[in-house]
């Protein structure tokens, strides 16, 4: 029950607008979040309880809203709000759209995401708090219950954006977030040190771990035999000495057959390359701030991961191909033979053609990378050969391609190039060929 503001109140935003609250969304911790009417557009406000609302908040919530967000899919504070007889003061930001979920709605199952979904949300993760960073700001609270993403399509909404600070900036006391349990880099837990952008990176290794297994990174055996989880027992487990659930050097800790499930079958199912980032972010980076991966590192590893989806042709399951896979590899759902699809090496990038593969300026202008808002090639059935595939040209410019023959023509936008191993493509920036396993 909301006890903050009444519904009907009339509010003022600092630039003079005016706002009706409308509706009461929910509570926290610092405050309570409403839907407000302004301007015939539905926002979100923020309001303080009274203990939260010092002049210390005040000026870091004005300084946010000066610098702007650092893209578009943080839910940041756009004005500072007052109401002429309520004491304290509040924010304004975007609403959350309906369709974005939390991710314990995925810890839950209420929502099953695809891989593709969940590796695109993880790279857009990496890719906002990379633009954060780059401003010489760091969050401080990185967890499952500050972000949300829509399960079908990865997009995603970063919310209680108040309490991001200048990084290494010295904070009043009333003003410390230390972040959130299970989320907090084990140097922080220890007493050692305080919330930074290294400290960050731990949070979002964790996060994207959460995301992609279900499961927290440090939870195995350890945590399995812990009578009562008191605050010395999560303070050893996640501060004192935190160990990595899959350390190839330790096993102490491994994951326990009928509770830790989750965390033992997705491990199995993710391509080398990925584990390779978990097991550096859970070993080195555990211990070394220094030695975390960055979020440019998880950044190149997830588009790489979305690249390496392919179908299994029985029962449709996504799986996830490798160099090292096995001609005869079964389907982690089905155990029905995989058959491995043609695939474009495209640059540095090997790209699965499946049936609904979409190139996009990321893969074919090196100066555009991580570009994926328009298609520039897509995979298409020929409209009168059903068995027929080809890559047909999206973009705005001719393509060049040669085939196993030597013979060479060019593609026109709108023009495809028929899946065949050995065809050479000519993309106009790079260079591609198209292999068979």
């Amino acid at each position: 029950m909301h006890q903050l503001l009444s519904l009907g109140l009339r509010v003022s935003t600092s630039s003079g607008h005016i706002g009706t609250v409308q509706q009461f969304i929910g509570g926290g911790g610092q405050g309570e979040v409403y839907q407000m009417q302004m301007d015939q557009q539905s926002v979100a406000l923020k309001w303080y309880f009274p203990e939260q609302a010092t002049g210390a908040q005040r000026q870091s919530l004005e300084l946010l809203c000066r610098k702007g967000p650092p893209s578009d899919c943080f839910l940041w504070p756009l004005e500072l709000v007052t109401a002429p007889q309520v004491p304290g003061f509040g924010y304004i930001m975007p609403l959350r759209d309906a369709k974005f979920k939390g991710i314990v709605d995925l810890m839950k199952r209420r929502i099953e995401p695809s891989f593709r979904s969940l590796a695109t949300a993880g790279l857009k993760l990496a890719q906002a708090f990379l633009a954060l960073h780059a401003q010489g700001l760091c969050y401080r609270d990185i967890s499952f219950g500050n972000v949300f993403f829509d399960p079908a399509s990865g997009a995603i909404q970063i919310c209680d954006n108040d309490n991001v600070a200048v990084d290494d900036q010295t904070l009043a006391d009333d003003q410390r977030v230390l972040g959130t349990p299970r989320f907090i880099a084990p140097e922080v837990v220890r007493g050692e040190a305080a919330p930074s952008t290294q400290t960050d990176l731990f949070s979002l290794s964790v996060l994207l771990f959460y995301l992609l297994h279900i499961h927290h990174p440090l939870e195995g055996q350890r945590e399995a035999v812990i009578k009562c989880f008191d605050l010395p027992a999560m303070n050893r487990l996640y501060g004192s000495e935190p160990l990595f659930i899959f350390d190839p050097n330790d096993a102490s800790n491994r994951p326990v057959v009928g509770i830790h499930d989750n965390a033992l079958a997705y491990w199995a199912l993710y391509p080398r390359f990925l584990r390779e980032r978990f097991i550096q972010a859970f070993t080195l980076g555990l211990h070394d701030p220094l030695a975390r991966v960055r979020e440019s590192e998880w950044r190149a590893t997830l588009a790489q991961l979305q690249d390496a989806i392919f179908y299994c042709g029985h029962c449709g399951a996504e799986n996830f191909y490798e160099s090292t896979l096995p001609r005869a590899a079964p389907c982690w759902s089905c155990r029905a033979a995989l058959q491995i699809p043609f695939q474009l090496q495209v640059g540095r990038d090997l790209v699965m053609l499946n049936h609904n593969t979409q190139l996009f300026a990321h893969h074919l202008d090196p100066q555009r990378r991580y570009e994926f808002s328009t298609p520039w090639a897509r995979v298409q059935q020929h409209p009168q050969q059903p068995t027929r595939w080809g890559l047909t040209n999206r973009s705005s410019s001719k393509w060049v391609m040669t085939n196993p023959q030597g013979t060479v023509r060019d593609v026109e936008p709108g023009r495809s190039v028929a899946l065949a191993a050995g065809v050479k493509i000519q993309f106009g920036l790079v260079d591609g060929e198209i292999l068979a396993s």
